[in-house]
């Protein structure tokens, strides 16, 4: 099991449970993931920390001072 930080810039687009593809994205020297249809992005990866799984299962929502975070627990 891993989770991982996803910032979501508004609520209301996940949901607790919900199992929701990401994408990766490529930089020049590190990887990020999007979550689902654009709903909220990860911080950067390098390359041994990228994620094998193609999906993960939403486990927290949390709502901070600085936005909005989701907890995604991926099976690696």
């Amino acid at each position: 099991m891993r989770l991982v930080e996803f910032k979501m810039e508004r609520t209301g687009l996940v949901e607790v449970g919900d199992v929701l593809p990401i994408t990766e994205g490529k930089l020049p020297n590190s990887y990020y993931y999007t979550l689902g249809n654009a709903y909220a992005m990860s911080a950067n990866f390098t390359f041994r920390e990228r994620l094998t799984s193609r999906e993960g299962t939403v486990r927290e929502i949390k709502d901070t001072p600085k936005g909005f975070f989701v907890m995604v627990e991926f099976d690696e």
